[in-house]
């Protein structure tokens, strides 16, 4: 059996759903990989896991939310400081500081449903005290939606989606490692 078909039949477990949640809270949080990257391997195995799975990225990311926002409301001193020192530079924290100032709501808006870090943000609203229930409502909708975008699409065309991951399997693993380095060397650099 190829690595990528071991791979996709662990993927089809429902344990794998769990690591699914699991993850998204990291990435809510501090990891800088984006959700669809967990999400995609159980619905390319098996299309019936596409809602479960969106439902468990929905919910990881909204109580990793809820924990960034914790941070920066209450631990920014502490633990914000240490996850923005590690994780990204004080200075990318006041621009986003001065943004969400001006655009809380555009800049909620644009780290839910793009690959913009939204632990950054979201710290960001703990510290300066955004409306909570605003943020989480917000991010609920905005995050879920984008979730079941992918996953319908993954749905869709799981089949094909299937073939190709089977096919280039060690090339897209290789280039999404370049693209996340190089990601995340852009974000020190910038």
């Amino acid at each position: 059996m190829k690595f990528s078909e071991y791979l996709l039949s662990k993927a089809e477990t429902k344990t794998y759903t769990f690591l699914v949640f699991l993850l998204t809270v990291c990435e809510s949080i501090f990891l800088f990989i984006p959700p669809e990257v967990f999400m995609t391997p159980p619905i390319v195995a098996n299309k019936k896991r596409a809602i479960p799975v969106v439902i468990a990225a929905a919910l990881g990311s909204l109580v990793g939310g809820i924990i960034a926002y914790c941070i920066g409301l209450w631990l920014f001193d502490t633990v914000g400081t240490w996850l923005i020192n590690n994780f990204a530079t004080m200075e990318k924290f006041e621009l986003a500081q001065q943004m969400f100032n001006k655009h809380g709501v555009f800049i909620i808006f644009m780290t839910a449903v793009t690959p913009v870090p939204y632990k950054l943000m979201a710290i960001c609203a703990g510290f300066m005290g955004f409306n909570a229930f605003l943020f989480l409502g917000l991010s609920a909708i905005l995050r879920t939606g984008r979730f079941a975008i992918m996953g319908y699409l993954l749905w869709r065309f799981q089949e094909r989606a299937n073939s190709i991951v089977k096919k280039y399997f060690w090339p897209l693993t290789v280039a999404a490692i370049i693209i996340a380095g190089a990601g995340i060397g852009l974000m020190l650099v910038v």
